[in-house]
């Protein structure tokens, strides 16, 4: 019997529902931030997908008010391109260090107000929406990708329905930026995760994860993608602690900003919140 999951992939490859029931994919894709892809995919046409479409259109309305504000600063909208479409619930933006100052200046002239500072990564509210600032992708105050070098991969696009150019990475800087996201900080992989895997990695992005030092979270991912493929997994899927220790240990051992950010955790470990973001990760599907 093959695996939900690839029925999943099976149905938005084909643009046809296969091997499995309209409810159960449903509630898969939305585990694997796939939903408004699926539903796209399949051309479905109903309440569910009336509501996703309506919330995209808000998400894509928000963040070109976001970048907006960010013109002519050295910034680009990160974990933001996907070969299928979902709803995100942030709008995440990789801001060079020189130019965070004034980002939060102008965004909070724009009404946002700062909920959340740490090394790294500044968080902004307005209402219901959340921005992400992010000198450099880390993850317990913990610095894995080079947030610099990823902002010289950089290109401009339109985004539907508003019609607003923006700055975003390149889909090979995306697809390494995913990888390592999903391995070192989120230590889950999704079928969105797959799918830019399978559909932005080339050479390109190979020789950049190596110059960044996260080739090993790449070598984790192509194997779940081979795995999915051939049925043999469900996602989302969650590392294994010995699959973690192994590339976090390579990571540590070979990355000097990696190991030297290290210093952080035990100011981190004291906080509230940090016990509190801990449970949550262990009973946690996805992310």
């Amino acid at each position: 019997m093959l695996a939900k999951t690839l029925n999943l992939v099976k149905s938005i490859n084909s643009g046809s529902i296969v091997n499995d029931n309209m409810e159960d994919l449903v509630e898969l894709a939305k585990l694997n931030k796939v939903l408004l892809g699926f539903l796209r995919r399949i051309r479905y046409e109903g309440c569910l997908r009336s509501a996703e479409e309506a919330l995209y259109e808000r998400y894509m309305s928000d963040v070109a008010k976001v970048t907006r504000a960010l013109q002519g600063l050295d910034y680009a909208l990160y974990k933001f391109r996907k070969p299928v479409e979902h709803v995100s619930v942030d709008i995440d933006v990789l801001i060079h260090n020189r130019h965070l100052r004034e980002a939060v200046r102008r965004l909070k002239k724009a009404g946002f107000r700062v909920e959340v500072l740490e090394p790294y990564t500044v968080t902004m509210v307005r209402g219901g929406t959340i921005v992400d600032l992010y000198t450099h992708p880390s993850f317990a105050w913990i610095i894995y990708l080079d947030g610099e070098r990823l902002l010289e991969e950089v290109e401009t696009i339109e985004i539907g329905p508003v019609d607003v150019e923006v700055r975003v990475l390149s889909r090979e800087a995306e697809a390494v930026a995913t990888v390592a996201h999903a391995v070192y900080k989120e230590h889950v992989y999704l079928l969105s995760d797959y799918y830019v895997v399978r559909e932005w990695f080339n050479r390109r992005a190979l020789n950049l994860a190596r110059e960044l030092g996260v080739e090993d979270a790449v070598k984790v991912a192509l194997w779940l993608n081979e795995w999915i493929e051939k049925g043999l997994l469900e996602t989302p899927v969650k590392l294994t602690l010995a699959q973690l220790a192994v590339v976090l240990a390579k990571k540590f051992m070979e990355d000097p900003v990696f190991r030297a950010t290290t210093v952080n955790i035990p100011r981190l470990a004291v906080r509230r919140r940090t016990v509190q973001q801990l449970f949550w990760r262990i009973k946690r599907k996805t992310y």
